[in-house]
């Protein structure tokens, strides 16, 4: 049972930790006010350091834009600059707090060790940015389509660890390095022109002759094709209900899509005009009458 002796014996207890709280702060003020030091110098450190290390990649950058330097090779640079600065600015905060050179470098080699097997496809990806600036298979600006996944786009941006496409639809792709070293590419940029190979349908009951004569015509009369390079209007295939037509011309490069879209338009209105059809797929249903007998 829970009587008056022990009550106070509680209440003695909580009278001397109380009175010995004194004595301990006075104890441990120093060692605090030692640590709370060592946090202000390392918030210091840290804001002086992202200051020079911003004021590194600015003189970094400069450099590489007056060397003309490949801008995909000079955002390369500055992403891995970054990254080492930052690593080299914690690795002096950590020794700033007590601990030894030797210590935080086998600390710092073992997390590299473990983050190493843990992220090896960050590292291929790593090594993937390091083989595109070295062999090239494209550069900034240039039209790329990734064969595997099928993204597409301009590229924007080429990073440490990824690349930045810009679709024409402005939404942007963010593709590893290591899968557009792996997989196979086409770059629509690595000339200046690019060839447009449209498909057209049209009904067999259609002039033939006339309906390769407007698509001639459209193809000459278009400024963005260049008419000293080869084109063509010819019968691809012999469809199951349509006759298909080939066209291909040479544009350049830039102009693909914009010339894209308004040959396909100009197409359609002049098969209009001059009553050339176009098949569609259409679905007959005969339906069953059925008597019942009775």
């Amino acid at each position: 049972m829970w009587n008056e002796t022990d009550s106070a014996d509680t209440v003695q207890q909580a009278a001397e930790h109380v009175s010995r709280l004194p004595d301990l702060l006075e104890e441990q003020l120093p060692s605090l006010m030692q640590f709370g030091m060592k946090v202000i110098f390392a918030l210091v450190v840290f804001f002086i350091g992202r200051f020079l290390i911003q004021w590194v990649r600015r003189i970094v950058r400069g450099s590489l834009e007056r060397s003309r330097a490949d801008r995909g090779v000079a955002q390369f640079v500055d992403s891995l600059l970054k990254f080492v600065l930052y690593i080299l600015l914690l690795f002096s905060i950590a020794t700033n707090f007590g601990l030894d050179t030797a210590t935080v470098a086998a600390a710092v080699a073992s997390c590299g060790v473990a983050l190493g097997l843990a992220l090896q496809g960050s590292l291929a990806n790593f090594a993937g940015g390091v083989l595109i600036l070295v062999l090239k298979p494209f550069e900034v600006g240039d039209y790329i389509v990734e064969d595997t996944n099928k993204n597409e786009g301009t590229v924007k941006e080429i990073q440490i660890f990824y690349t930045k496409l810009s679709t024409v639809d402005n939404k942007t792709i963010v593709i590893p390095n290591g899968i557009l070293t792996n997989n196979s590419l086409t770059n629509f940029t690595a000339n200046e022109e690019r060839q447009l190979d449209l498909k057209v349908d049209i009904a067999y009951e259609a002039d033939l002759r006339l309906a390769k004569k407007l698509l001639q015509e459209l193809v000459k009369n278009d400024p963005s094709v260049i008419q000293s390079m080869e084109h063509n209007v010819f019968v691809n295939e012999l469809g199951s209900s349509s006759v298909v037509l080939g066209v291909r011309a040479w544009v350049k490069s830039e102009e693909y899509w914009p010339t894209r879209w308004r040959m396909l338009e100009n197409i359609k209105l002049t098969l209009d005009e001059n009553h050339i059809a176009i098949p569609y797929q259409q679905i007959t249903v005969h339906q069953a009458h059925m008597e019942s007998e009775k």
